[in-house]
């Protein structure tokens, strides 16, 4: 590409958040998975631990699958979709400022998780682990990423949503929703709280979100990528654009309903059980 279009590209999109992230995910990537080979070794050398309470598996593991889920992937999610929705826009970034709040705000969510985790400060949820202050930051910093893409997606140049993007919204959507309505708690204190949910209730909207966290942020965000870079490496046109909405609403509809297949032969009703194995 020549400077002069790298100049005007520069102009038209807003590619400083997309930088911005990029970095972040090479760094908390690093971060997380040095923390998964600490605990991993901990598991063969207990002692590792040096007898610090903060440093022991029970802490270390949730540090390590919240930084290598939610802030490598998250920020390799942020920025991929921020670049792609652009592109395939033909349109700036639909606010440069909201762009600049969720990084700086997903930042801290990742900066509080690290500081809180090791200190067992826990609502003890799988994947949902942090606390309800940062749980409603988190869901204020999501709720500015969803105006950020659909607002772009809204003044888009072009007439066709690109599939890349059915995948990046459905991720954005699903995971506020999966958010807000597992990590419902009642505070009782600044970093203490309790589910709003009891029991085998709880269990299960626990596994919805836990599946879908897998489902929806790991899997429909990543699928947007390869739906954009792929094509784009191997400088061909995707294969079949029918094919590829057939297999966003067949992921869409199946995955959802998943999670009860992690609570085989518990108190979950039998029906459940079987609907989440089929």
């Amino acid at each position: 590409m020549s400077v002069t279009n790298q100049a005007s590209q520069s102009a038209v999109y807003n590619d400083k958040v997309v930088r911005q992230f990029t970095i972040m995910t090479v760094v908390w990537g690093v971060v997380g998975m040095l923390v998964g080979v600490i605990i991993a070794a901990q598991l063969t050398w207990p002692e590792l631990n040096l007898g610090i309470e903060w440093l022991s598996y029970g802490r270390l593991r949730p540090l390590h699958t919240n930084a290598v889920i939610f802030a490598f992937g998250g920020c390799g999610l942020f920025a991929a979709s921020y670049y792609v929705v652009q592109r395939t826009c033909q349109t700036r970034i639909f606010s440069d400022g909201l762009a600049a709040f969720t990084f700086w705000g997903w930042q801290l969510v990742i900066v509080l998780a690290a500081i809180t985790l090791p200190l067992g400060l826990t609502s003890g949820k799988e994947y949902a682990e942090l606390e309800w202050p940062i749980d409603l930051l988190i869901a204020v910093v999501w709720v500015a990423y969803a105006v950020v893409f659909f607002g772009t997606i809204g003044k888009r140049k072009v007439r066709h949503i690109y599939v890349a993007n059915w995948f990046f919204g459905a991720f954005i959507l699903a995971v506020a929703m999966l958010h807000i309505v597992n990590s419902a708690a009642l505070p009782v204190d600044g970093f203490k709280s309790y589910s709003a949910y009891a029991g085998v209730q709880d269990a299960m909207v626990q596994w919805w979100y836990g599946h879908n966290a897998v489902g929806f942020f790991l899997t429909a965000g990543f699928l947007g990528m390869m739906y954009y870079f792929i094509p784009k490496q191997a400088e061909r046109p995707v294969y079949s654009y029918r094919l590829s909405i057939v297999h966003f609403w067949a992921l869409i509809f199946t995955y959802m309903w998943a999670g009860p297949h992690h609570l085989h032969y518990t108190a979950l009703p039998d029906w459940t059980q079987s609907v989440g194995m089929v």
